[in-house]
């Protein structure tokens, strides 16, 4: 996506449907009752809003239960806990055992930041089915996303041409309209969401998650953070260290890097994964037809964005595809082994000039759907980091930075490298350089790291268990690919994390799964 603080992935469910609403809004009225004390009102869910995405309403779960949703009020400050509020969207699964051997909640963050928890976690339900026996499954839309107050932008034929433009420029001309765009952008997100672009913290979702486990009825907080969700995991229990119970870290973020170096440590992380894909696709019996040797592959890929720089070929009609939508469709691919074949299909497609699977994977990574709406996955992202993240970037510093960055990755360096430009209009001043997430005193948590993650490079679990602090972080490595461990179905990795989140049985640090 053109000028993205960091890569993100939108909901993978999102790609494959691409490849085979009510807004809650801020209370006007300050408030004396105790947040804490408030009762959820439970109902059947209904079908997501526009700005987590559209769609049809959740499935029943396969026993039958069917997904409740509900609407949790919290402080739109939180420096004035007794003054406006807004509405947080819920979602839940009861737990599925006996209530007798019910731990209590258990609440995911799938990351983005910008990613709808309301959406995400039914599309991925059925992979908790263990996890459910004890917990109820409860996730939600952080403050700024989906039906949770989101941050609103720009519309979506404005979007259209938003991710059309050339986010990689190679001249003053392109550069200027580069810079335009970027703040033309960002003006319309401080004038259609000036009220919430202060209070989308990252620290403001951790008190969220606090409020969330109160009501929730917990008197700790047990929780599942996947990618960005690591990152919000690490803020709340440096917070609140005392009220950790059962965490798991899965595709974990680096707590010791700021903004530029996040970006540097993804185009490494973006083009080992390239390396890997390239690797894997030449050395099957049957021919790779995008390449016959790995550096084939990878000087292939180079030539097409090169050529779609110059003329872009026919996308979804009417759209054409560009080397940034190109560039945007090769990355989602790489967030998941299984994509990899989709990956192989549309770069053999876009070298014969068309350009349709590779726009599919980049309408997904910026959450467009097969009608031409977008959800507000790209608004949320870029509000939330640029609240968070002190350093603003100019044009200058990242011309200076590029021979770095294309040293890390021919592919995504420059991409990437732009994308630092993204907060340096923003009307809201960043926090801090990076979080801070150490938290003496807190439980055990288990960081688990995937040595061919593309989004969140496998250093960064290392670090995560340092920054936690001595005796908190338990670090467990995965040698796998694509996004996060949990979810690829190893054994090794599932029991282990199952074993921590049901029966308190930590695994030894450092174990590693193949």
């Amino acid at each position: 996506m053109p000028n993205p603080p960091r890569l993100r992935a939108a909901a993978l469910t999102a790609t494959a449907l691409l490849l085979s609403s009510v807004l809650a809004g801020c209370g006007d009225d300050s408030q004396d009752e105790d947040l804490s004390a408030q009762e959820l009102s439970w109902e059947d869910c209904p079908a997501p809003s526009p700005a987590e995405g559209g769609g049809d309403a959740p499935s029943p779960l396969a026993d039958g239960d069917k997904w409740q949703c509900a609407t949790m009020k919290t402080p739109l400050d939180w420096a004035e806990p007794s003054g406006d509020t807004i509405k947080l969207a819920l979602i839940r699964a009861r737990a599925s055992g006996d209530e007798s051997e019910r731990i209590g909640s258990l609440v995911f963050n799938f990351g983005g930041p910008g990613g709808s928890g309301v959406t995400t976690l039914p599309a991925f339900g059925e992979d908790y089915a263990k996890l459910r026996t004890r917990y109820d499954l409860v996730s939600f839309d952080p403050r700024g996303v989906g039906r949770s107050v989101p941050v609103e932008c720009q519309n979506d034929l404005q979007l259209d041409a938003f991710f059309q433009q050339d986010a990689t420029p190679d001249d003053a001309a392109e550069r200027s309209t580069l810079l335009d765009n970027t703040k033309e952008f960002n003006e319309d997100c401080e004038a259609n969401s000036e009220k919430v672009l202060p209070h989308v913290r990252t620290t403001d979702a951790a008190r969220d998650m606090d409020l969330m486990r109160q009501v929730l009825g917990d008197a700790e907080l047990h929780y599942f953070g996947i990618s960005y969700g690591t990152e919000l995991g690490g803020v709340y229990a440096h917070l609140f260290p005392k009220r950790v119970g059962r965490a798991v870290f899965d595709a974990v973020v680096d707590p010791t890097q700021n903004a530029e170096q996040g970006s540097l440590g993804q185009a490494r992380g973006f083009q080992r994964a390239l390396d890997n894909y390239a690797e894997d696709c030449t050395s099957k019996a049957e021919d790779c037809p995008v390449g016959d040797t790995a550096q084939d592959v990878k000087d292939r890929i180079a030539k097409l964005l090169k050529d779609l720089d110059r003329k872009p070929i026919l996308g979804i009609p009417p759209r054409e595809l560009t080397q940034t939508a190109a560039t945007n469709g090769i990355a989602q691919a790489l967030y998941s082994q299984d994509f990899w074949e989709y990956l192989t299909e549309g770069l053999d497609q876009a070298y014969d000039g068309n350009g349709q699977i590779l726009m599919a994977l980049s309408d997904s990574m910026n959450g467009r759907n097969q009608d031409g709406e977008y959800s507000n996955i790209t608004a949320a992202n870029i509000a939330i980091n640029c609240a968070d993240d002190k350093p603003r970037y100019t044009a200058d510093h990242v011309e200076r930075k590029l021979p770095e960055f294309r040293a890390a990755s021919a592919v995504f360096g420059d991409f990437l490298a732009w994308g630092m430009i993204s907060c340096t209009d923003w009307a809201v001043p960043g926090a801090a350089d990076h979080p801070d997430v150490s938290a003496p005193g807190s439980a055990p948590i288990l960081v688990v790291g995937n040595t061919g993650d593309p989004a969140t490079p496998y250093e960064g679990a290392r670090k995560m268990v340092d920054a936690l602090g001595e005796g908190v972080g338990v670090e467990l490595t995965y040698q796998g690919q694509g996004h996060g461990a949990y979810d690829s179905k190893n054994k090794c990795v599932q029991d282990a994390v199952n074993g921590y989140l049901l029966d308190g049985r930590i695994p030894a640090a450092k174990t590693v799964c193949s």
